[in-house]
């Protein structure tokens, strides 16, 4: 099966700084992954570069099929080729319903005028419903997003990505700052999600990744160190050098 994602020996400097260093690993179309790594390992270049956000200094981005260079195209185009990214603050509106957060979110023509003559259809009513159902938030769809726990308001956001229809999803560190319960939510629902897309998280918090049970990438200075189970890579005696700690 050929990969949906594929970085192939990309690098990347600030300042003399290698931030990613001959950076290859690739992504199947239906997956979770976890990637992990010290502070300054890459992960959030990485992103950065699928994304369209930095541009590499050498090597190559494919999507798809390989037929398509995400280093060709900007950030709003990479977006409508179903890339979608969760960074580690929710960005809501706080001002405005659940509801309207994710109409707002919902795929469809920006241009202008479509805009302006936008409005409600009952078919946009259920599939507001339906990602609001999707995330755990069907009974909160009234209530202003600034009203939401920290949790809930990351569940939204991953809301308004899935609006967008996307076949990958990064995520980046998705467990910070919430409590037990929503920790397990979240598990679930990235778990799900990953049954019909790529899911790629970046995480710090072990306990948390071993909760996901997929495959584990780990970074260190901008490369891949280790690449397998949870239990596979933390043997590793390198990783456990520069990321676990004896």
């Amino acid at each position: 099966m050929s990969a949906l994602l594929e970085v192939s020996g990309i690098s990347k400097s600030f300042d003399g700084f290698k931030a990613i260093n001959n950076l290859s690993f690739s992504i199947n179309a239906v997956e979770l992954r976890a990637v992990i790594g010290p502070n300054g390992a890459g992960k959030t270049t990485f992103m950065d570069i699928v994304t369209g956000k930095t541009r590499p200094d050498a090597g190559e981005v494919l999507w798809g099929d390989g037929s398509k260079s995400l280093l060709k195209m900007n950030e709003a185009q990479i977006a409508r080729e179903g890339i979608g990214r969760k960074f580690q603050r929710p960005t809501v509106f706080e001002d405005q319903s659940v509801a309207d957060n994710l109409i707002m979110a919902l795929k469809a023509d920006r241009s202008p005028f479509a805009v302006l003559r936008w409005r409600p259809t009952a078919e946009s009513g259920a599939r507001v419903a339906e990602l609001a159902a999707e995330v755990g938030l069907a009974d909160q769809l009234p209530r202003l997003a600034g009203e939401l726990s920290h949790g809930q308001k990351q569940w939204l956001e991953i809301g308004m990505l899935l609006a967008q229809e996307p076949r990958l999803l990064l995520v980046d560190e998705p467990a910070a700052g919430m409590t037990l319960a929503e920790r397990e939510q979240t598990t679930t629902l990235l778990c799900r999600l990953a049954e019909t897309r790529a899911v790629v998280v970046v995480e710090h918090d072990m306990d948390f990744v071993r909760r996901l049970n997929c495959r584990v990438t780990v970074l260190h200075q901008g490369s891949v160190l280790a690449e397998g189970s949870l239990d596979h890579v933390t043997r590793n005696p390198d990783v456990i050098d520069v990321y676990l700690g004896r």
